[in-house]
């Protein structure tokens, strides 16, 4: 019985050890986020072959993939072909589809490029999500997610002009008082 106690307060320090371990900029406490562009994609056929696409969006097999499997034509596949290109780090593919888009789509395209690499940043590879998230202020420039994660990329990898560039312009457009707004103002403390 007693190996089955001292089991137990071991995983449970291992535990607490992982969860409370790491940089807290990488992942300040998040209270407001972005709307997200596509709400209802039950019926999107968009959706649906991204989400079938998915475990192909990397950079081994996204070209292949695409050329056996291309997107649905329009806007929606366009934007979620942009989506996993960016996520195989291929950003001028990505970028590529996303100017072959008229007007508002774009930005829109962006939004779902975004929602679609958001979780990668939110999970604290800021790293690798930086560039996509480059790629998604280029097109939606207030995109003050985007903004954020794009200067904790820039951060992380030691680059502090371009970092307070982004981190400012987050400050600019977000306006609640919390972990997000903490954790940039502390980065751009460090650059200072």
């Amino acid at each position: 019985m007693r190996l089955v106690y001292f089991f137990t307060i071991g995983f449970t320090m291992l535990a607490l050890t992982a969860i409370w371990s790491g940089d807290p900029t990488d992942r300040p406490h998040l209270t407001h986020a972005p709307a997200p562009v596509v709400t209802n994609v039950g019926a999107d056929p968009a959706r649906a072959w991204f989400e079938t696409m998915r475990p192909s969006c990397n950079p081994v097999e996204v070209e292949t993939q695409h050329r056996w499997s291309p997107a649905p034509d329009g806007f929606a596949g366009a934007a979620y072909s942009a989506a996993c290109y960016a996520l195989a780090g291929h950003i001028g593919e990505a970028r590529g589809l996303i100017q072959g888009l008229d007007g508002d789509e774009r930005w829109k395209a962006a939004g779902i490029v975004f929602n679609i690499a958001h979780p990668v940043a939110d999970a604290g590879n800021n790293k690798a999500a930086g560039p996509v998230m480059e790629l998604v202020v280029e097109f939606w420039p207030n995109h003050y997610m985007a903004l954020y994660h794009a200067g904790a990329a820039r951060f992380a990898l030691g680059e502090p002009e371009a970092a307070a560039q982004y981190l400012e312009a987050f400050l600019q457009h977000y306006d609640q008082d919390d972990g997000w707004t903490s954790a940039a103002q502390r980065m751009l403390e460090k650059i200072q």
